[in-house]
């Protein structure tokens, strides 16, 4: 496993690289701003929520983020694979948020997602389907 953790940086650039993904993603998640993140996405990027909903597209992945920024708090990431096939890759995540949010209250936010990254024409690579709590057992009924 490599481990990843928060990394300040004024620029947030995507990768042209699978190696590059998670760095990139950390960047832009930990930027605590809803604009910069969704230019992680493709435009018609699916993220599931934690009740297992698919959202669409990044204006409904707006409203999921908030979820995440709310807390004031950066996300710590350990990658546990990456396999490319071609223009995608299929990326297993051991990711947490904890700490004591803006508001006082303790946090502690883990699981392990399931996300698929595409790289576009332009040789960058962005998220094309997020699910941060993939290995979430959801009930079927």
């Amino acid at each position: 496993m490599i481990a990843q953790n928060f990394v300040e940086r004024s620029v947030f650039s995507l990768s042209k690289t699978p190696e590059g993904i998670v760095d990139s993603f950390i960047s832009h998640m930990n930027s605590f701003n809803k604009e910069t993140m969704l230019s992680f996405y493709e435009e018609d990027a699916i993220f599931i929520n934690n009740n297992g909903d698919p959202r669409r597209g990044r204006l409904e992945i707006a409203s999921e983020l908030d979820c995440f920024f709310k807390f004031g708090l950066p996300l710590k990431v350990t990658t546990r694979n990456i396999n490319v096939a071609g223009n995608l890759a299929s990326l297993i995540l051991d990711w947490s948020i904890a700490g004591i949010a803006s508001n006082g209250e303790k946090v502690c936010l883990r699981g392990t997602s399931n996300d698929y990254a595409k790289r576009g024409a332009d040789g960058y690579w962005r998220y094309w389907f997020e699910n941060p709590f993939g290995v979430h057992v959801r009930s079927l009924f």
